[in-house]
């Protein structure tokens, strides 16, 4: 039986969790993987490409689906329903300002490109601001979860032999907080 390290983990399933991570939200998986590019577990080239792939088809699968589904969803979902009126608004102002940061716009990540789906934006349209704001996010995230790193260098100097732990308690902090944000979005939005 092998032992599994977190760099043979990282090595084997970083890139797929970060690609999957980025499908959806994929911020806090993103800000860990840029960590793990400093803590030289994965290529930061490597993690920013992927999410960048990640992000972009995320977007535009929910946007698609928008397109075809989107008044059966709006009908059936709760929280895509409470999003929607705060969506429109801002679509009718800035469309393409909207596509380009819709996934840096906590609460509206999902429920922006289902809504964007439904309006009379163009596919094209959709896709050209959807690259160019997947392409920045990727590398802003990718590059604060490096810095992050960076920051922690000299605390790791001291604790190296603790990075195993440190890693895997940054992980589970995380999420804990993920979860917790979401939870207070999800009771927020319900009536």
């Amino acid at each position: 039986m092998t032992h599994l390290t977190l760099a043979s983990f990282l090595a084997q399933y970083g890139y797929l969790a970060v690609f999957v991570g980025c499908l959806l939200e994929g911020e806090a998986i993103l800000l860990l993987a840029g960590f793990a590019a400093h803590q030289g577990y994965l290529s930061v080239t490597v993690v920013t490409l992927v999410a960048f792939c990640g992000g972009t088809l995320g977007d535009q699968a929910y946007f698609l689906v928008g397109r075809k589904w989107g008044k059966h969803l709006l009908d059936r979902v709760e929280w895509i329903r409470a999003k929607a009126p705060a969506v429109n608004r801002l679509l009718l102002k800035h469309d393409a300002g909207l596509i380009f940061s819709v996934r840096f716009l906590y609460g509206i990540r999902i429920a922006g490109p289902v809504v964007i789906g439904m309006s009379e934006v163009s596919a094209r349209r959709f896709l050209t601001f959807n690259v160019l704001g997947a392409a920045v996010w990727a590398v802003v995230v990718t590059g604060a979860g490096y810095l992050f790193g960076e920051s922690m260098k000299s605390v790791f100097a001291e604790f190296g032999h603790y990075e195993g732990l440190g890693a895997i308690g940054l992980v589970v902090v995380m999420l804990v907080i993920g979860i917790a944000h979401r939870a207070a979005a999800r009771r927020k939005a319900q009536p």
